[in-house]
């Protein structure tokens, strides 16, 4: 009976899509010296058969300050299982990357008041040094790979939702889509991308650690100016929005149907 039972486990197990005890060594190890000598630690996901001559969508994803480190492993905690399912990867050819910002660093310019909840997203002319290395190595690697410049996506979440308000804002014509999680931005500098960029927005309403009024005030901006954006709010969920978004059944369909208008210019 014993035996059994293991049998129908196995076969139930073989039988999933995917499974949390995937390989997360197919994203390959790198790292990137900037013109500072400042290194950039990131994994990066290539399509199966990437020598074929083809140009393929890029997407960049943020992780959140818990991920921070250099040790190149802990930002694909979350998310990165999702692009490695056999069927994304067969039906979403794409070349997926995860930078590792520092400790102690934010990817986003974050001036916070935690007695009164305040949250500024001051946009300073120079990027501070964590954005700044990515915009370089942004730049480096879409030279480098077989990129299709009109199909750059972004994506991000909680420190990373705020980085990728702050990178639209500081190339508005690059990115064909992004997906913010449970962060938030400067609402003065939407005007900028609003109209060139697709956006899905998602925050849980009972989120203790960003408030979800952030990502209310973006959408709202963004709407004002004429932009795109889908904002779902989960309701009586907490700090881990990401988790239900990574669920949405249109997501990847939605974010891969993305392409820039003209000729992308950064």
């Amino acid at each position: 009976m014993l035996r059994f039972i293991l049998l129908l486990l196995t076969l139930w197990s073989a039988s999933l899509p995917w499974s949390a005890a995937q390989d997360l060594s197919l994203y390959q190890y790198r790292h990137f010296v900037g013109a500072t000598g400042d290194t950039l630690p990131y994994r990066i996901l290539l399509p199966k058969n990437y020598a074929s001559g083809k140009r393929y969508p890029l997407l960049l994803f943020l992780h959140g300050a818990g991920e921070r480190g250099r040790d190149n492993a802990l930002q694909l905690t979350h998310g990165a299982s999702l692009f490695i399912r056999p069927d994304v990867r067969a039906k979403y050819p794409a070349i997926v990357v995860f930078p590792q910002c520092p400790k102690d660093q934010y990817w986003a310019s974050v001036v916070r008041e935690p007695q009164r909840q305040h949250w500024d997203f001051p946009l300073w002319e120079t990027p501070g040094a964590p954005m700044a290395l990515l915009l370089e190595w942004l730049d480096a690697l879409v030279q480098q790979e077989r990129v299709d410049a009109r199909r750059l996506y972004v994506a991000g979440l909680s420190m990373g939702g705020m980085g990728t308000f702050e990178l639209l804002a500081r190339q508005p014509h690059r990115f064909a889509a992004a997906i913010p999680i449970c962060g938030g931005g400067n609402a003065l500098a939407v005007p900028l991308y609003a109209r060139h960029t697709a956006l899905w927005v998602f925050h849980g309403d009972a989120d203790a650690v960003v408030p979800v009024a952030l990502s209310r005030k973006m959408v709202q901006a963004i709407r004002a100016a004429g932009g795109r954006v889908r904002y779902t709010e989960y309701a009586n969920v907490n700090h881990d929005s990401w988790t239900p978004a990574f669920a949405e059944p249109d997501l990847l369909k939605w974010l891969f149907s993305q392409r820039l208008k003209g000729n992308a210019r950064y």
